[in-house]
């Protein structure tokens, strides 16, 4: 399947440089800084117990680079905290590096590019900024990776793409025999509504199998997604299943408010002996409810409040408030 996929994009490459060659129409090489940075200020409360914080959670900086109409090349590096809030200590880690090419219908990256796993939700729900899309946020899956991918589009109505990669995530780049391969079909039946399903797949001693169904739709007043989730032997371990579903919508007041709610729920398969769920310490529902203020191009504030209802009886309800900013330009 990896030489398959090498060999079409060796042979699509090649013959888009003879036709480039062909081109006569002028063209000015030229590029842009790249620079957006998340930051929040929120207060949490927890079995009578408040704390706040203020947080820079990242920056991407970077830089995008267009040799021609056809080819160009991106580097990002995320500077965030490794440790995911415990110690708040900034590292920049490399996140993209990669070529792209990019004709008529036809789309392909090689490098250290971005996925397809969440990329159609992440834009339907639209704040990155302030809470990560249901696979990223629960650890289905990466948004980057060492690899390569291809998307093709054959119609207005229906486009396809697949993917060899490393299956570390950028975080993790070291150079194994084993690969993970993804594919996705978008279907856009009918104006302004995307239906998608994508697959995933790596193994060692177990497969691990991701499938993701997403369905949303945009209006100019408001927008709204829904996606069900499933990954057989997470982590290539065996019967560590994860389920779970997410619905989420916005309504636009005007060009420069909007109203956002979103609830995800997430568990988890209870393995053979086992009376529990193996992944309850994690498993539970998130409420979200907010809106987000543009007070002008480039900025981008979101009040809301965010609520966790863990799966564990143990635990009590986690009450977030949070002011949340992205600063991009």
């Amino acid at each position: 399947m990896k030489k398959l996929f090498f060999l079409i994009m060796t042979i699509i490459l090649s013959s888009s440089l003879l036709i480039a060659q062909e081109q006569t129409e002028e063209f000015k090489p030229s590029g842009k800084p790249i620079v957006t940075i998340f930051s929040n200020a929120h207060t949490t409360f927890v079995d009578g117990i408040n704390t706040s914080a203020f947080e820079v959670l990242r920056g991407y900086l970077g830089y995008e680079y267009y040799f021609s109409p056809e080819f160009s090349t991106k580097i990002i590096f995320d500077v965030a905290d490794p440790e995911n809030g415990s110690k708040l200590q900034m590292t920049a880690i490399l996140k993209n590096a990669f070529l792209n090419y990019k004709r008529g219908n036809l789309n392909v990256n090689f490098g250290l590019i971005g996925l397809n796993l969440f990329a159609t939700q992440e834009k339907n729900w639209g704040y990155r900024y302030m809470m990560k899309p249901f696979l990223d946020e629960y650890g289905f899956g990466t948004s980057a990776d060492l690899g390569a991918n291809m998307d093709y589009k054959f119609a207005d109505f229906i486009s396809v793409d697949f993917t060899i990669m490393n299956g570390e995530g950028y975080k993790n780049l070291q150079s194994d025999d084993t690969y993970k391969a993804g594919f996705g079909v978008t279907i856009t039946p009918v104006k302004n509504l995307d239906i998608r399903f994508y697959t995933d797949y790596m193994k060692q001693d177990f497969a691990q199998q991701s499938y993701a169904f997403f369905a949303g739709y945009k209006a100019d007043k408001f927008r709204v997604g829904a996606e069900y989730n499933m990954q057989m032997n997470n982590k290539m371990i065996e019967n560590n299943d994860l389920l779970g579903t997410s619905i989420y919508s916005t309504f636009f007041i005007s060009k420069k408010v909007g109203i956002f709610g979103r609830f995800d729920y997430l568990t988890s398969s209870t393995l053979k002996g086992q009376s529990d769920p193996w992944n309850l310490s994690k498993n539970g529902q998130a409420y979200v409810i907010g809106f987000e203020y543009s007070p002008v191009k480039g900025v981008k504030l979101a009040p809301n409040f965010r609520g966790w209802n863990p799966a564990d009886n143990s635990k009590g309800f986690v009450s977030n408030i949070y002011l949340n900013c992205e600063i991009k330009f």
